[in-house]
C-alpha cells in the first residue's frame, strides 16, 4: 500500500512524505529543506566551542557549533513548518570544509508529528551533495535505518547561512 498525500486522512500523511507499508516494517521517503542560519536577527546557529590555542586552517578546524534550524516543505524560509533539526557539527578537517554533524530530526506535521530521525556523520559541506547515515528514530520511527542525501541549495560565503535539501530514505517498524 502507498500512501501519497495529505487528504488520505486515515494516515494524516503530509505531502512532503511518501510511506510504504510492507509486511513487517514501513518505507518512508522524506524531502524537506533545512534552514541554518549564523546571522540576522534570529541566528539558528551558535559557536559553542572553539580551540584553545586556534589552528590556522580555511576550514575553522575545532570549532564546534549548536544548531536548531526549521525543517520546511520548500526552499522559501516562508513555507511550511514541518520540523526542527537540533544537534551539533564541528569542523573536522584541518583541510577542505568537512564536519562532523549529529542531528535530530524532530517532526510537527501529520502522523509524523513528535517523531524523530537522528543522523550522524561525516558532511563533507563542500561538496553539492553528500550521504549521511540515518542512526535511529522515535514515534512513528522507531527502529529507524537509512541514508540522507544533503543537496546544497543555498549558500551564502560571506553570512555562511545555507539552505540545504535533504531527501531521507528510512526503513523502520
Amino acid at each position: 500500500m502507498v500512501i501519497t498525500s495529505k487528504s488520505d486522512t486515515a494516515y494524516n500523511i503530509p505531502e512532503w512524505a511518501i510511506t510504504q507499508l510492507n509486511r513487517h516494517e514501513s518505507k518512508t521517503v522524506l524531502q524537506f529543506y533545512f534552514h541554518d542560519n549564523r546571522t540576522g536577527n534570529s541566528p539558528t546557529v551558535a559557536l559553542i566551542a572553539q580551540p584553545i590555542e586556534p589552528i590556522i586552517s580555511a576550514s575553522g578546524f575545532g570549532n564546534l557549533f549548536m544548531v536548531d534550524d526549521p525543517l520546511t516543505v520548500s526552499p522559501d524560509p516562508d513555507s511550511t513548518l514541518v520540523g526542527r533539526a537540533q544537534g551539533f557539527y564541528g569542523s573536522a578537517a584541518k583541510e577542505g570544509v568537512s564536519y562532523i554533524t549529529g542531528l535530530s530530526f524532530g517532526f510537527i506535521d501529520g502522523v509524523y508529528n513528535g517523531s524523530s530521525l537522528e543522523i550522524f556523520g561525516q558532511n563533507d559541506i563542500a561538496k553539492p551533495v553528500r550521504e549521511l547515515p540515518v542512526v535511529g528514530g522515535t514515534g512513528v520511527f522507531r527502529m529507524a535505518r537509512g541514508y540522507a542525501v544533503a543537496q546544497n541549495y543555498f549558500h551564502n560565503s560571506t553570512t555562511r547561512n545555507a539552505i540545504v535539501g535533504y531527501n531521507v530514505t528510512v526503513f523502520h517498524l
